[in-house]
This record gives structure tokens, sequence and C-alpha cells, in this order.
């Protein structure tokens, strides 16, 4: 890319997001209902318990300093993030969530030779920005288990002459997972002019030994990137602040194409809620865990069938035509997640508080006649 072409993609950048970014893609199941008042909201995978209250309390202080820009503080928040997963600053990449990540990596390490290759379905942000400034791309389907086809992701690659490519795990919106045998494999068996991009905005949802992160490969060297977020376990959605980790000439790769700022309150609360690691998020994980196994149990009691879940959203196979049932319980208070084809007898459903999975086992029954 050259420096004359680099506005050019900026700018088709800004327009991506109004139409890709992960806010816009949750309204889509909306489309077809209007919202009543007093919605219960389960579709945008969000966290319900919000900022932990020392979060909430460096943001109050921190309100009245937002007149200035505080670019001379980032050097230090961007080192506080890279230490705590044990990195060096150059290692990492701040990112208005992780959004930005991805969308950085697609514009670095695709081509029009070079195409993103990922399953399918899977989170819709990367292909529509590939698609959006004309690359090709490869989307392989899920295997029988609704996990990512590995084999056939690396065959895709080889047979391109290289690519990126693309994998959400847990994954989005099945929230099954890539086992650590499975990542392993794609990583030693990378075709020249390949980089593999790991979206981790669910990871921490998970306590099952086959899942493992891929930052170790990030730290080994390896054409490896992993993309990690705050608005999902952390509860920081609305401030959008993500991070991506890799081998720092990856990282000044992705650097270049940036163009957002995290804003000194959304820094602070990263960092309020960093300090209170390790029991924040393993107490937040054994609460959303306690929801999930609820609803699961509930859904079988039901004879109704689900994907098993490793993330804080669930995938139930209703045996109908998805967009039916988002519309009506949208007409009744409360939000689904939207359509993701093929899977179309499938609904998504967020992990909400314990009186929003209620609301929505008594709608969903209603609807669905169980």
């Amino acid at each position: 890319m050259t420096r004359r072409e680099l506005p050019l993609r900026l700018a088709a950048g800004a327009l991506l997001a109004s139409r890709w970014s992960e806010p816009a893609l949750a309204q889509r199941a909306l489309a077809a209902a209007e919202a009543p008042p007093e919605t219960v909201w389960l579709h945008a995978n969000e966290n319900p318990e919000g900022p932990c209250p020392a979060a909430l309390e460096a943001m109050a202080e921190t309100l009245a300093r937002v007149g200035r820009y505080h670019y001379q503080q980032q050097r230090d928040f961007l080192a506080a993030v890279a230490r705590s997963e044990g990195l060096e600053p150059e290692q990492v990449l701040i990112g208005a969530g992780s959004s930005e990540i991805l969308q950085v990596a697609v514009y670095a390490f695709t081509a029009p030779d070079r195409p993103l290759i990922f399953p399918e379905p899977t989170f819709e942000l990367p292909a529509g920005i590939a698609r959006a400034l004309g690359r090709p791309v490869a989307p392989v389907p899920l295997t029988e288990r609704f996990t990512a086809d590995v084999e056939r992701l690396v065959a895709e690659a080889r047979k391109a002459g290289g690519g990126l490519i693309y994998l959400c795990n847990p994954n989005n919106p099945t929230s099954t997972i890539t086992s650590r045998a499975e990542l392993a494999w794609i990583v030693d068996n990378l075709p020249p002019r390949t980089v593999l991009l790991i979206d981790e905005a669910y990871i921490h949802f998970s306590e099952d030994p086959e899942l493992e992160s891929a930052l170790g490969y990030a730290c080994q060297g390896r054409e490896v990137v992993v993309a990690r977020t705050f608005s999902k376990i952390y509860g920081l959605a609305g401030l959008r602040v993500g991070f991506g980790c890799a081998r720092p000439d990856l990282v000044a790769r992705m650097a270049a194409l940036r163009s957002n700022v995290v804003s000194w309150v959304s820094a602070r609360a990263v960092l309020a809620s960093l300090a209170q690691l390790p029991g924040l998020v393993v107490e937040r994980r054994r609460r959303l865990a306690a929801l999930r196994g609820e609803l699961c149990r509930w859904l079988a009691e039901r004879g109704l069938s689900y994907i098993e879940p490793h993330a804080n959203f669930v995938m139930i196979d209703l045996g109908r035509d998805v967009r039916e049932v988002i519309s009506e319980m949208v007409r009744r208070g409360v939000a689904p997640g939207r359509p993701f084809p093929p899977l179309d007898t499938f609904l998504r459903v967020s992990i909400g508080t314990p009186a929003e999975m209620e609301r929505f086992r008594a709608v969903f029954a209603e609807v669905m006649g169980v």
C-alpha cells in the first residue's frame, strides 16, 4: 500500500465501521420487529455486570480531567496492558475494542492475491471488511461438531499461496472451541505468506482444559496475531478498548493503519480493572457459568438441543426458521441474537442477569410452546 492509498483505505474503514461494527451487526435482529419499552437485551454478548466498582470509581475521578488529551500517559497504559499478559510493549497494539485490531489485521495481511480465510458462520466483521476492500474471501464450512475445520482452512491458504486465516476461539456464534491440539496443528502447518488471526474475545468465559490461548505462539514469534477485548468479561463494552498481541514487526504493520486513540477515561477504567486480577475474572466466570448451566439444564428438560457452550452465549437449535422466532420474541420484549446463516434454525442468546434469563425462558417458552 502506498502513502497515497493509505488515506483512501482509512476513509473506507470509517465507512465500514458504520456497517460492520459489532453494534450494527447486533441490531440486524431487530429489523422485523420494533422492540417495546423495557425490552430485555440479550443480543450482543454483553456482560450485564458492567464495570467493576474500582473501574467506576476510576472513571468518575478522571472525568474532571478530560479537558486534556493525556497522550503522554498512553505509553504507560500500553506498558500496563502488555505487562498484564507477560508481554513487552512492542508486542502489543491498543485498539478501539478488538474490532479495530481485526480491521487493521485485514488491511495489513490480505491483498488481491491473499484472501481472508475463515470458518462459516463466525463473527462477520473481518469478512465484511475484506469484501468491502475488494479482497478475496474463502469461507470454510464448520465441521459436524460446529467447530473450525483447521485442515481445510490451511488447505485454502496453501491453494491461494498465502492469506489471513481468521479464527474466533471460542467461536461466535456457536460458542465452540478450537482445541489446543488443533491450534498447535494449524500454527505448525501455516503455509508461507500466511498469518493466523485468533480472536479471543470470549476466552475468559471457559475453563475447558482443551481451550488454550494463542498468546504463547505470539510470544514465540510465530505468524500469529491474537486479538483481545475488555468489552466482554470486564464489562466495558461501551468504552471500546481492546488490544492485539503479535511479533513486533507484525504489530508495526498493523499500527501504521490504526486511526483511533483510546480515551483516557476508558484507559483508567481498564487499569483499575486489571488491578483486580485474578479475582475479577475468576468470580465473573464462575457466576456466568452458573447462569449458563441453568439455562442449558432448562433446555434439556424440555427436549431442546443446543451446542455445548464455552462462551457467554448459547446457540439453541429451534428446528424452525429462527427469523420468525426472533421477531416474535422482540415483539414480546426479549431481544435475542441476530440470525447467523447458514445455521438458519439456531437462536443465539447472550447470558444476562438472573432476572433477564428468567424473562427469556418465559417468553421463549410462550413462543416455542414448550
